[in-house]
């Protein structure tokens, strides 16, 4: 098993560890509903070291990004980041991920732990521009500090204007005495804030800085769990449970980052288009419970008659909403918000409704 360069400090503050996709990482500190409210109102800091880092590089780094990736990163300028995916060339998803440009010849691409090494070889046999592929992902550290407070807090310590980050932005600056920290207005939480990355040799000094000026706020470490309930509220898809190589990103409700434009050709272009204009057998739909109960992944969907129409992808009881909800593929006729559907928990059918995502509002 692997180890974040932050493994000493979660032993440390009694985190509950369990292996995750290759890492030993902290799934609970003080209880997963304490750190999703920590998060919502206050401020929370997540160990993000896991997740995978690949550099593009070259004349030909737009052109290849361009290929492998769904949206348009054309669209991107020095300091802006873009939210896509890797189509598989069957329809389904390589992973999803953020691309980062530095320049017209240098963009970082951040993806899942999970599938670092698929990414790679994928990313790989993809090559035919000629681009430079770096794999970064053991060497470089990442902290994701969000909440209302993240910003206020985070200030602190730098002498960049982080109001002047807009989301889906970054700058590389000096932070906590740190200098080249990557500082993006990005995260997985819907409740604002920022992801740093910097080197693994920098990081207990910037974990340090952050508590020791975040200590007046009270800002709590976050595990694992309250980072999956927190980006479920938010209706955001986790690669492995809504959208994986047999989902398209039709179907995923992903179109907003899947662009048809006659100047970008890309893997799947055809295919995609095709399903855009005619329509999916299924989509991805968010539901609430309305009976008492936690859907989960893998429980049934079923219609009202208790015929299965689907499987829950992503499901847990709402901090927030202190009710059941989830996501799943379901019959397009289905989807639709208002309309009724069933989850089965155990040995009983609970009434719930689809809603249109996000699940809480801004």
């Amino acid at each position: 098993m692997k180890l974040t360069p932050f493994y000493n400090i979660h032993e440390k503050l009694g985190a509950k560890i369990i292996p995750f996709v290759g890492f030993l990482l902290p799934v609970e500190y003080t209880g997963i509903n304490d750190e999703h409210m920590a998060v919502r109102t206050n401020a929370g800091v997540f160990d993000v070291s896991h997740m995978g880092e690949i550099w593009v590089k070259g004349k030909n780094a737009l052109p290849f990004v361009q290929w492998v990736t769904s949206n348009d990163a054309s669209k991107l300028y020095p300091g802006k980041v873009q939210y896509s995916c890797f189509p598989n060339g069957k329809g389904g998803i390589v992973d999803d991920l953020l691309i980062y440009k530095f320049d017209d010849e240098k963009y970082l691409l951040v993806v899942n732990a999970a599938n670092i090494e698929k990414d790679w070889n994928w990313l790989n046999s993809q090559n035919k521009f000629g681009a430079i592929l770096e794999n970064s992902s053991d060497s470089i550290a990442q902290l994701s500090i969000q909440g209302p407070n993240a910003k206020e807090i985070l200030q602190k310590l730098t002498s960049a204007d982080l109001n002047k980050i807009k989301y889906y932005s970054f700058e590389v600056n000096e932070f906590a005495g740190v200098k080249e920290v990557i500082n993006s207005a990005t995260g997985y939480t819907g409740a604002g804030g920022f992801e740093l990355y910097f080197e693994n040799s920098e990081a207990e000094k910037i974990w340090n800085a952050i508590f020791e000026e975040g200590k007046n706020y009270n800002i709590q470490p976050i595990g694992l769990g309250a980072r999956d309930t927190l980006r479920l509220e938010m209706g955001f898809c986790l690669y492995g449970n809504d959208i994986d190589d047999y989902t398209s990103p039709i179907e995923a409700g992903l179109d907003w980052i899947t662009k048809f434009k006659d100047y970008k050709d890309f893997i799947d272009k055809r295919y995609l288009s095709d399903q855009l204009k005619t329509g999916t057998l299924r989509k991805l739909a968010g539901f609430e419970l309305i009976d008492h109960g936690i859907p989960r992944h893998g429980y049934e969907i079923c219609n009202n008659s208790g015929e299965k129409i689907g499987m829950v992808t992503s499901g847990t009881m709402s901090p927030v909403l202190k009710k059941g909800i989830g996501m799943g593929y379901i019959p397009t006729e289905f989807s639709l918000p208002g309309n009724e559907i069933f989850v089965r928990v155990r040995d009983k059918v609970l009434k719930a409704q689809v809603v249109k995502l996000p699940f809480i509002k801004k």
